[in-house]
């Protein structure tokens, strides 16, 4: 799986961490979309529409935004048509969201979680795969209407 990473200096340390991680994962090819250094006068929206656009475009197939929250790197990550970021906080809603809503970027708070739950839900999000029952299509489906008529 081609993964894209991106945060802002809130998230910057966290980034570096779980990208040492996701390198020893298999069949995990990396791409890093900034921050390069640490600058605390950045700001997260720049960094989570890198990250959106990579992933809207096909150029990834998911990706991670990390802020210092996540909240602003989820909004500002789903301002991009055909992303579907969520900040998650927990194992099980890693896994869910990919596995029912296709979520295809996954939002942390590196404020808010420690490096070892960060590394855990990275697991669960890479792992999951989207289900494709009907029902699960089918809202998918009424998320993507939403989407297209935003336009």
């Amino acid at each position: 799986m081609k993964l894209g990473i991106a945060a802002d200096h809130g998230g910057f340390h966290a980034k570096e961490k779980l990208k040492e991680f996701i390198h020893t994962l298999e069949g995990i090819s990396l791409v890093d979309y900034g921050a390069k250094e640490y600058d605390a006068l950045d700001d997260y929206p720049d960094f989570a529409e890198r990250i959106a656009r990579a992933v809207a475009s096909g150029e990834v197939e998911r990706g991670i935004a990390i802020c210092g929250s996540g909240v602003g790197a989820s909004i500002a990550a789903n301002k991009i048509d055909g992303v579907r970021a969520a900040l998650i906080c927990d194992t099980y809603s890693a896994r869910q969201g990919v596995e029912h809503d296709d979520m295809n970027i996954i939002c942390f708070g590196a404020r808010v979680f420690g490096e070892e739950l960060i590394k855990e839900m990275t697991k669960a999000f890479l792992n999951a795969k989207f289900s494709g029952e009907e029902r699960h299509v089918r809202r998918l489906n009424k998320v993507l209407a939403l989407e297209n008529n935003n336009e």
